[in-house]
């Protein structure tokens, strides 16, 4: 592969199918330990080092905390690198500067240029994809970077950073055979993103796992806020409109293109991410700059997967969820529509508690099990019988599209369409 030109989809394919790969191979695909980001970065002059960045962790609403933020970060005009991962259809989701994607160019350039150090170093997909995101930035020079932990924060590749500001969003059961069995165990790795001296913001407070937190920050002599005790954002009857209120009793409107059911949680912990960057930091962010992020993210750095319309006629909602908190929290969205019927497109994976998220399954949804299209996938006829075991009305579908059709064939119409259970289902449809 040395000296060895290669086309664009010829370096997807190398990265997917010669390196380790979580998102097609599970656990196998995971590297614990930080030798393999620190080394390749160190080959390539610690690019880590060159630029200013906010490190995010936590179960749910992590993305969408990221993509807010680089919104906001590009409105006060500030050069922005955004990282998050995985990627809902395009491997340029996650990695962009100023919401536009890698150039296929550079990815290519990179990975025919890193073969002799891929090939001396043997990482993972994921570790390769962070030392060129971390190069990327810093080639482009930017301002500041907004950096989205993979799986759990203490050994995740991205945790090599030393940021302005470390974020983590809430706690909640999910990749259980990676991160522990219990709510501590979990918060004990998202806790590994805390620095010495550098301030962490928990955007909900949990009563379970705080002291984890609170014990971590004291260690490393960090200040730390609860985004929760500071603020409240709260939903109006106008479709898009965010009230936001302060502990102080201040009141700011908001608009924002995005209604899924965790978004008031989210776009709280920015705003507090934003209140602390600016009494910390050289960065500084004006009210309007806040609100024209807030409106303008669909235009910045578009969210992908979160409660999103991808059809009219049917009503279709395709949403990311995957796991006990956030799939609970988006089917209470859903039933609070009041909705005639809905039909759900759903998938998951092998190394998922899916019976526990089976029992979530609201009775009265008629359900379209389907596989997605990768290793992981549980197949749909197993998750078709263990669904009708426990009294919920469905069929098997085979792939994703073919379970799309059927829901979509089956919808009267005032009835709506949800696509849900995974990102790789979710993947397909967007």
């Amino acid at each position: 592969m040395i000296g060895m030109k290669m086309s664009y989809k010829q370096t997807l394919d190398f990265l997917y199918t010669k390196l380790p790969m979580f998102e097609r191979q599970g656990p196998a695909g995971i590297k614990k330990d930080l030798t393999n980001t620190l080394t390749l970065c160190s080959i390539l002059n610690n690019p880590e080092t060159k630029f200013k960045s906010i490190h995010i962790a936590g179960t749910n609403g992590k993305g969408s905390v990221a993509h807010m933020l680089a919104s906001i970060m590009q409105e006060a005009g500030y050069k922005t690198g955004l990282y998050v991962s995985p990627h809902y259809k395009d491997f340029g989701e996650r990695i962009r500067v100023n919401g536009k994607y890698i150039s296929k160019a550079y990815v290519t350039k990179f990975v025919t240029g890193a073969q002799k150090m891929i090939q001396e170093v043997r990482p993972s997909f994921f570790e390769i994809t962070v030392a060129m995101a971390f190069k990327y930035f810093a080639d482009k020079k930017i301002d500041i970077a907004i950096i989205e932990t993979g799986l759990g924060g203490r050994l995740d590749s991205t945790n090599i950073i030393t940021p302005i500001l470390s974020i983590i969003t809430n706690i909640s059961f999910d990749h259980q055979n990676l991160l522990g069995n219990t709510l501590q165990e979990i918060a004990f790795e998202k806790a590994g993103i805390i620095k010495p001296h550098i301030p962490i913001l928990i955007g909900e407070y949990q009563q379970k796992v705080f002291h984890v937190f609170s014990s971590k920050a004291k260690e490393n002599e960090s200040k730390i806020q609860i985004a929760s005790k500071l603020g409240k954002v709260m939903t109006q009857a106008t479709k898009e409109r965010y009230v936001y209120k302060s502990a102080q009793n201040k009141y700011l409107k908001l608009d924002m293109p995005y209604h899924g059911p965790y978004q008031e949680k989210n776009i709280n912990t920015v705003i507090q991410s934003i209140n602390w960057i600016n009494k910390i930091s050289e960065i500084k962010v004006s009210e309007i700059a806040l609100k024209n992020g807030f409106r303008n993210l669909d235009q910045n750095v578009p969210l992908i997967g979160r409660f999103q319309i991808i059809n009219s006629h049917p009503f279709t909602i395709a949403d990311g969820a995957h796991n006990k908190a956030g799939l609970k929290l988006l089917f209470e969205k859903i039933k609070k529509l009041k909705i005639r019927q809905v039909h759900c497109v759903f998938g998951t994976v092998k190394d998922k508690d899916y019976n526990a998220v089976i029992k979530l399954l609201p009775k009265e949804f008629i359900y379209y099990f389907v596989k997605a299209d990768l290793p992981r996938a549980l197949e749909d006829k197993e998750l078709t019988d263990l669904a009708i075991q426990q009294k919920r009305k469905g069929m098997a579908c085979g792939k994703v599209k073919q379970g799309l059709k059927q829901a979509t064939f089956a919808a009267a119409k005032n009835d709506v369409v949800l696509v849900t259970g995974s990102i790789y289902v979710v993947g397909e449809v967007v």
